[in-house]
């Protein structure tokens, strides 16, 4: 099935992107375009608990280092890859350690509310808007779209509402917040006006959330957002964790939604001994703005 599916992701590849060079010294890193662009290309099975695991050679990583690349992560069954561009990770791989087989050990989520990417020791990064080939069309062809706006706490807030109303999940966001969420952004969706029965030892804090996702109808949380604009991120991790140790039992997912720039940050405050002995460091997910902004263009224009 490895060879099937690697076969066929790479005779698509050759479709587009001709002409591809397998390099020397490795069976998975290929030049593609003529030497414009790398990948790097590893598959799975998809385990119990819909999650697949992967080794990512250090030895191959640095082959991309001053390269334009991806990281390409195949499954079976998978209908589009999942691309994720090698220098938004490059500082991440860097702050933490291979294993002592020389790989960095990396997991994929396949979860009912999104993509997950976890990369052990370092932490949970949302790879929603990775999935599918435009990374590597825009990695090619960077005219191919405009980049995304400069983007404000509140339009963090209202996008990641409206991808949450879209999906079908109530959305909380304090009552404080809801005069400046942004319509221009994203169309306008009705704010849950209850708290959360049931989390009684948590409710003043879960409040304060930026954005909370609940099951329709019912007081099932399932995804909880803290935005860090101008806040630290340790801020963001203390809220969550308060809330992880109060009900370590809530099955939701947990993410700090911070720019590109604060992605280095969330990996050394995550892994701080508090957070790792909570176990927040294994379910906390880092969202960056600009992955948002392009969730939110798939959702409402019908993707995943």
């Amino acid at each position: 099935m490895a060879n099937l599916t690697k076969r066929a992701f790479l005779d698509k590849l050759a479709e587009q992107y001709a002409p591809i060079r397998r390099l020397e010294g490795s069976q998975s890193l290929y030049d593609i375009a003529g030497g414009a662009a790398r990948i790097y290309i590893r598959y799975s099975k998809v385990h119990s608990g819909h999650r697949t695991f992967y080794g990512l050679r250090q030895a191959d990583l640095q082959r991309l280092q001053g390269h334009p690349s991806l990281v390409c992560f195949l499954w079976e069954g998978q209908l589009e890859p999942l691309m994720v561009p090698y220098a938004d990770y490059e500082d991440v791989f860097e702050s933490t350690s291979p294993a002592g087989d020389g790989q960095y050990k990396a997991q994929v989520y396949l979860r009912h509310d999104g993509i997950v990417l976890y990369i052990a020791r370092a932490g949970n990064f949302n790879a929603e808007a990775n999935m599918g080939w435009a990374e590597l069309e825009n990695l090619i062809d960077s005219l191919s779209i405009e980049p995304p706006p400069v983007l404000s706490h509140p339009q963090i807030q209202t996008l990641l509402g409206a991808v949450g109303s879209i999906k079908e999940y109530d959305v909380w966001i304090p009552h404080s917040d809801r005069t400046r969420l942004d319509w221009s952004v994203a169309k306008q969706f009705s704010c849950r006006e209850t708290a959360f029965p049931g989390l009684e030892a948590v409710q003043g804090t879960i409040q304060q959330v930026d954005v909370v996702w609940i099951r329709r109808g019912s007081n099932d949380v399932k995804a909880l957002f803290e935005v860090e604009h101008s806040t630290p991120v340790y801020s963001g991790l203390l809220r969550l964790n308060d809330i992880h140790l109060a009900a370590p039992r809530l099955d939701a997912r947990f993410s700090v939604v911070a720019n590109q720039e604060r992605r280095s940050a969330f990996v050394r405050q995550v892994n701080r001994p508090t957070f790792q002995a909570s176990g927040l460091a294994e379910l906390c997910t880092f969202l960056e703005y600009t992955n948002v902004y392009q969730w939110h263009s798939r959702v409402r224009s019908g993707g995943r």
